[in-house]
């Protein structure tokens, strides 16, 4: 076991001792999100509802691992793990929150999980009265290895919460009826047959979205949101609202107010009065497939996909990527910009096997340079992959048609930019 290992054991313990001591005087309701995909957009949505009707601390960031989350509850960024002067600042931050007041009703945490086993460490620390598990899907198959593993990662969080709010669309009954004991308090959400059922139909800015509560009633409304799948992190937020308590008012007031989320489904402003889709942060099989098919859905001259690589597949890299290229419509795109290997690899010939116009490229550079080449007036621009070795957000900023935009993006700072430089020999 290396040092680095010993000093994040050692740290994770003391910090997640120290969040216990927290929970235990001050007691705040805990609203926890797991789920292969959409966690993010999901606890920011849940977030953003809840604020109407209580005071509500979360964090921005992916904050999502036992050694982050406890940071959440005291405020406070989580200092470098080479930083122990920081640290210990960190540990007198915590000291004053355990014995002062704290002006919280609600924490909204996300749980991440990188292997399995990962989920399970939460249940020292936290105790969610409330469960959002958003997806069951192919994340870091490299050692999952089957979804059937994935699915009792996720669902694990059962062991652990008072009730569960489950994505029905994206998570198999099967796994529910393995997983989750029968005796355990289970909503669901989605477009299918669910508790917190949503019906949508698009408008010109949005969505005009109904969901149909537990007990019948209904709640209808707006939302900005152009990609269908956001309206499930929407009704994952209505239904957590509700079992909360807060009225129909308060719960509209709050879906108004969700925004988009860089890098996640986020309409900017291209050149050649194009509008991109700015889908950059991470991609997956299931992810890949939502975004299509939201674009498929919109009216334009034309349709550009820009597919980065899907990482952390491990062996279903193949078949992953395969299945994106199967769902790819010539119908309804007119060109296809591959980055990265495994896009390259598999993801372009499954396209061009479906009758796909497909362009490979190395980098998100040659990609926006491609685009620029074929992109008529009026277009639209799919760009969706995942981080290393792909960065597709850098194809975005080249195809903005204000610079000012680029602070919208993901990954701009100088860490994520020398990252960048590093990887790809023709940054500019």
């Amino acid at each position: 076991m290396g040092v680095t290992k010993l000093a994040k054991d050692w740290l994770t313990e003391i910090f997640g001792r120290q969040t216990r001591k927290i929970l235990a005087k001050h007691d705040p309701i805990i609203v926890a999100v797991a789920g292969s995909v959409g966690k993010t957009s999901t606890k920011l949505a849940i977030a953003t509802v809840l604020k109407q009707g209580f005071r509500v601390r979360y964090q921005k960031g992916n904050y999502n691992t036992p050694i982050s989350v406890p940071f959440i509850f005291t405020g406070r960024d989580m200092p470098s793990l080479y930083n122990p002067l920081s640290w210990a600042s960190a540990y007198m931050r915590g000291r004053r929150v355990l014995k002062g007041k704290f002006p919280y009703d609600v924490v909204v945490v996300e749980l991440g999980t990188d292997a399995p086993g990962d989920i399970a460490h939460f249940k020292k620390l936290l105790h969610p009265k409330i469960t959002v598990v958003t997806a069951v899907a192919e994340e870091h198959m490299q050692f999952f290895k089957t979804i059937e593993a994935v699915a009792k990662e996720e669902l694990g969080v059962s062991q652990y919460s008072d009730k569960l709010v489950i994505n029905i669309d994206d998570v198999d009954q099967q796994y529910i009826s393995k997983y989750i004991d029968a005796d355990k308090p289970t909503l669901t959400y989605g477009f299918g047959a669910a508790d917190y059922q949503i019906t949508a139909k698009p408008d010109a800015k949005g969505y005009l979205v109904t969901i149909e509560l537990e007990d019948g009633s209904t709640i209808a409304t707006k939302t900005s949101s152009i990609a269908e799948q956001n309206l499930k992190s929407v009704a994952a937020a209505v239904a957590v609202a509700d079992i909360l308590g807060m009225s129909e008012q308060n719960i509209k007031k709050g879906v108004s107010n969700i925004t988009a989320i860089p890098g996640r489904m986020q309409a900017l402003r291209g050149i050649n009065n194009s509008i991109i889709i700015d889908d950059s942060y991470n991609s997956s099989p299931l992810a890949a497939e939502a975004a299509l098919k939201t674009i498929y859905g919109l009216h334009v001259n034309q349709r550009v996909a820009v597919l980065g690589s899907m990482n952390e597949l491990g062996e279903y890299s193949r078949e992953g990527h395969e299945r994106v290229g199967k769902y790819c419509d010539s119908k309804k795109l007119d060109l296809i910009i591959t980055i990265g290997n495994e896009a390259n690899k598999y993801l372009a010939p499954a396209a061009e096997a479906s009758g796909c116009k497909v362009i490979k490229t190395s980098s998100p550079y040659q990609a926006a340079q491609i685009v620029k080449e074929n992109l008529q007036p009026r277009s639209l621009i799919l760009v969706k992959g995942s981080q290393n070795g792909v960065f597709s957000e850098e194809a975005v900023k080249m195809l903005l048609a204000n610079r000012k935009d680029s602070k919208k993006l993901v990954r701009q700072n100088s860490f994520w930019i020398k990252k960048k430089h590093q990887q790809f020999s023709d940054f500019s």
